[in-house]
């Protein structure tokens, strides 16, 4: 199965096109947002055309194909014009004897580690960073934001086929960094 991880959309239906035409080019099978889908957040800059109303009439017509967590920008209005569950705080995927902990990371991150298994994944968005990186015995990785990046890094999402984890740029979908399950993170 062939999923594409995003966060951080804030509203740009300007960003979630592109995202959605990056998912049915990268002919993924489930998309997995880690939350702030709707609002742009009272610390961010409007992203660029910003329609909450869009982004919600595009990805709800996605439902059956998305998962998703909180993010610190979900309330209980999202949950009523999204047709989809969008107020669980955390994931949990299994692949073999990896656990993904899927999360915002507003609570959970590399200095809040949720208890993992040596091995095991911690995946959140957050802070616009893309980030791959060993955390004691365990992985902690970033897809970074798809409208508002930070830091200088690219738009961006995450693929994860199989074992390998790809990071790569809206619009153009070219890939900047790679990942393998089970080595050592960089």
């Amino acid at each position: 199965m062939k999923w594409m991880i995003a966060s951080d959309l804030h509203g740009s239906a300007f960003w979630c096109r592109a995202m959605l035409d990056a998912f049915a080019a990268e002919q993924a099978d489930r998309l997995l947002l880690l939350g702030d889908l709707l609002y742009h957040g009272p610390r961010n800059d409007l992203p660029q055309e910003y329609n909450p109303k869009a982004v919600i009439s595009m990805l709800n017509q996605m439902k059956n194909r998305i998962f998703c967590v909180r993010g610190n920008c979900e309330a209980e209005v999202d949950q009523a014009v999204l047709e989809f569950p969008v107020l669980a705080d955390y994931a949990m995927l299994s692949f073999g004897e990896t656990v993904i902990y899927a999360t915002h990371g507003h609570h959970f991150h590399a200095d809040a580690m949720p208890p993992l298994m040596p091995g095991d994944i911690l995946l959140h968005g957050h802070t616009h960073i893309p980030v791959c990186r060993a955390v004691g015995e365990n992985t902690v990785l970033n897809p970074g934001s798809v409208s508002i990046p930070k830091n200088g890094s690219p738009h961006s999402y995450l693929l994860l086929e199989d074992d390998l984890f790809t990071w790569k740029s809206l619009p153009d979908r070219k890939p900047y960094r790679v990942w393998k399950a089970g080595t050592p993170a960089e």
